[in-house]
């Protein structure tokens, strides 16, 4: 275990930054932090209903967030309030950093969505991530990024998505056979 680990706690504040800024802030409890990976739970911190087209997250939705210290991305599974799975929201994310009780993750625009049954894989906000800069501020960063968006959608096509689980009381290991491990 690494000596920035969060084992000791068993709440965490995610802090979303963007473009410099912090985006969104919530709490979250933590389920497990293995030294690399870092997962949490928490119930949909936006406001209100946020309908994509694809799918809506709304309050009483819960999200098992992994988050990892290496790794360029960040894999959310988004669960109704009765458990239902409804899929994954991927963020295209530098490496995370836990700094005492916070996890803050710099959102660099690029999304990957899943549908639970696996049929559903989406590259998401690409214009945004042209737009954003990075290529130009930082090219390796924005080298990383595409990297990470397409090994996560590579990884999530083979066969589906779907585990078949149910609950969002599911042990943190109940987890897409896709989400590579730590």
């Amino acid at each position: 275990m690494s000596a920035n680990s969060a084992e000791s706690l068993r709440r965490l504040e995610v802090v979303l930054v963007k473009a410099g800024r912090t985006k969104i802030r919530y709490e979250a409890e933590l389920l497990t932090d293995d030294g690399t990976r870092v997962t949490v739970r928490a119930p949909w911190a936006g406001e209100g209903v946020r309908d994509f087209g694809f799918v809506r997250f709304e309050p009483g939705d819960v999200f098992t967030e992994h988050y990892w210290r290496d790794r360029w991305y960040a894999v959310k599974e988004v669960r109704d309030a009765d458990g239902t799975l409804k899929g994954w929201y991927c963020d295209i994310t530098r490496p995370a950093v836990l700094n005492g009780a916070e996890l803050v993750v710099e959102d660099l625009d690029l999304d990957l969505w899943v549908s639970a049954d696996g049929k559903e894989v989406l590259r998401l906000d690409e214009d945004e991530f042209e737009e954003s800069g990075l290529a130009e501020r930082d090219p390796e960063a924005a080298s990383a990024a595409m990297t990470a968006l397409n090994d996560l959608e590579r990884l999530a096509q083979p066969r589906g998505a779907g585990n078949g689980a149910t609950s969002h009381n599911a042990p943190a290991a109940d987890t897409p056979h896709w989400l590579p491990s730590s």
